[in-house]
């Protein structure tokens, strides 16, 4: 690969980073080809992109991006793949889907919405975290319920002062 060719995949993870927001770096060493292809498959079917490429430039695209990625830069060592994903937890379920087929991809770092995850032991926790949307709607729901409970309160206690003044009522 000559200089062009790499500055060029640069560009291209750095725009990808940029655009999904969201991004796994797995180990995929020593998985045959054919291994990966079906990784590759069954990523495009969850809608997630996956790259193999060199940690050096993955590392020039997190530097061109800007910000702290100085833990993830630590881990970059070995054989990388990363992932694309605009849903924060769909990589971190297809990587335990696959995990039940062997011990690879191991998960080495995640970026989730300006949050960084270093090492596998970090998936179970990525495949319980919650989109923004759903904790949004988790608050909503909570914010809703109060007014709900004092709104029925005050409901069914206008049936009974009702009650209570037409029983008044036709007393007197």
């Amino acid at each position: 690969m000559n200089k062009e060719e790499k500055h060029e995949v640069v560009l291209a993870l750095t725009e990808q980073i940029k655009e999904y927001g969201n991004f796994y770096i797995t180990d995929t060493s020593n998985l045959t080809v054919a291994k990966i292809n079906a990784i590759r498959r069954k990523c495009f079917e969850s809608d997630i992109k996956m790259q193999v490429t060199k940690n050096s430039l993955i590392q020039k695209a997190l530097e061109a991006v800007g910000g702290d990625f100085t833990e993830i830069y630590d881990v970059l060592k070995g054989s990388s793949s990363i992932m694309f994903s605009k849903s924060g937890t769909a990589p971190a379920k297809l990587i335990k889907q696959l995990r039940k087929q062997g011990d690879k991809p191991v998960l080495k770092a995640a970026y989730i919405d300006t949050a960084v995850f270093i090492g596998d032991n970090q998936l179970d926790a990525l495949v319980n975290l919650k989109s923004k949307e759903e904790l949004v709607g988790e608050i909503i729901g909570l914010l809703q319920s109060p007014a709900k409970n004092v709104i029925s309160a005050l409901q069914s206690g206008g049936n009974i002062i009702a009650g209570i003044v037409k029983t008044l009522q036709e007393r007197g």
